[in-house]
């Protein structure tokens, strides 16, 4: 019992991670503040060309519970396939519910949202910036793995410029559009209009079990 006691002590956040996906490494960052972020790798002890890279923010709706509010739980599953087929990248899943406001005003927000204020305007009127995320530390959990350029998986461009500033090259952008659907159509076009995501409009619903590859600045 002591010994198992002993080797508790120092063991590292740092396991296997098997998934319906394929196998990965899980390993778990924490803030400042406290908050716990992971990072799901695989191929990153000895790769030949920048990782395939995702920045997830969490999103308890759309992750474990399948809203179609949003594309988050889409983009989460497709990001991980993507990488296992690539045999080389990193999700980084940030504790940044809610583009970084919490659960509770989130659910404030879509409650907003049913009395006809768009994503934005909502957290507006919650006196809450319309997206609170940070990069700093996404960028210091790649760095802590070895990692120092990148082929960003990304629709939003503050990622790019977030990940930049604090010192990681990003060599491609690949848009990651799935998930689209009828329900969600306005939040994407509002994101897109007003937000600057870079999401085309002629990308409609019907497209929604696809993603759209390729690069683009």
């Amino acid at each position: 019992m002591q010994k198992n006691k002993i080797l508790a002590q120092k063991i590292q956040s740092d396991a296997v991670l098997p998934t319906e996906y394929g196998n990965f490494r899980i390993r778990v960052f924490v803030d400042s503040q406290g908050a716990e972020h992971a990072l799901l790798s695989i191929g990153l002890d000895n790769f030949s060309k920048a990782p395939l890279v995702r920045i997830h923010s969490e999103c308890l709706t759309g992750d474990a519970f399948g809203s179609l509010k949003c594309d988050c739980g889409p983009q989460l599953k497709s990001s991980m396939a993507r990488i296992q087929e690539e045999g080389c990248g990193a999700i980084l899943y940030m504790r940044q519910e809610g583009r970084g406001i919490g659960l509770k005003a989130k659910i404030q927000a879509y409650a907003l949202q049913e009395q006809g204020l768009d994503t934005l305007d909502a957290n507006l009127a919650l006196n809450l910036p319309a997206d609170a995320r940070e990069y700093d530390f996404c960028a210091f959990m790649l760095k802590k793995v070895g990692v120092e350029s990148v082929r960003l998986m990304t629709n939003n461009p503050l990622k790019v410029e977030g990940l930049r500033s604090n010192g990681i090259g990003i060599e491609r952008r690949l848009p990651h559009i799935t998930g689209r659907c009828q329900t969600n159509e306005h939040y994407l076009s509002t994101k897109a209009k007003r937000m600057g995501h870079l999401i085309p409009e002629q990308v409609k619903y019907h497209l929604t079990c696809k993603t759209t590859e390729g690069d683009s600045w």
